[in-house]
């Protein structure tokens, strides 16, 4: 039995289904949302990519490395962007968050908050991880700050670390959040995403 099971996460208008081949051409419509791929610091998938990106990640979800989500804006059904865990190890309840983008026109909404409290509530819940992780480019400025205001500490920075799409080498600034700081976060979490906007 894998660590992570095939689920669905929902709440908000928000959902989060396992990726699939039938998400191709609404990922890609996403992703063409503020054309996204020409970002150099996320993983968002170029149009003609799109499938590929799907494959590899069903492809790492049958190794057992990560388990990928389509984001689903529940009053239109369409696919507003992705979501995955990653660098699972169950030997020791760890995974991480990531490979994470949304449409333009749903940034700086309600989506993320409400994504990330469906994703931490299922892995410290329900996996019973111990820990929960992200990363980011050290350029993602944006992603930096949105982690942070989940409540995520710094780890540190993996210098030299990874490739980027255009071929730099980037430095890796690493978050995680321990089992025993997830209730406050919860809270907090739950907290500005009843304030009115």
């Amino acid at each position: 039995m894998a660590f992570v099971e095939p689920i669905t996460l929902s709440a908000r208008g928000v959902s989060l289904v396992p990726l699939s081949l039938a998400h191709e051409e609404g990922l890609r419509g996403a992703a063409a949302d503020g054309a996204l791929w020409n970002i150099r610091v996320t993983s968002v998938p170029a149009p003609q990519e799109t499938r590929k990106y799907i494959e590899d990640a069903l492809a790492m979800r049958e190794a057992g490395h990560r388990f990928a989500f389509a984001v689903i804006d529940d009053h239109s059904g369409k696919v507003i962007g992705s979501s995955s865990y990653h660098d699972i190890v169950p030997a020791v309840h760890r995974l991480e968050i990531g490979w994470t983008w949304y449409a333009k026109s749903h940034q700086r909404s309600h989506v993320n908050s409400t994504c990330k409290l469906l994703l931490m509530t299922h892995a410290f819940e329900t996996l019973g991880c111990h820990v929960v992780g992200w990363r980011t480019d050290n350029f993602n400025f944006a992603s930096q700050e949105a982690i942070e205001r989940l409540g995520a500490k710094k780890d540190g920075v993996l210098r030299g670390h990874a490739l980027r799409r255009d071929g730099t080498i980037r430095d890796t600034v690493m978050y995680s959040l321990r089992s025993g700081e997830w209730p406050e976060v919860r809270a907090q979490l739950l907290h500005a995403l009843n304030k009115p906007r």
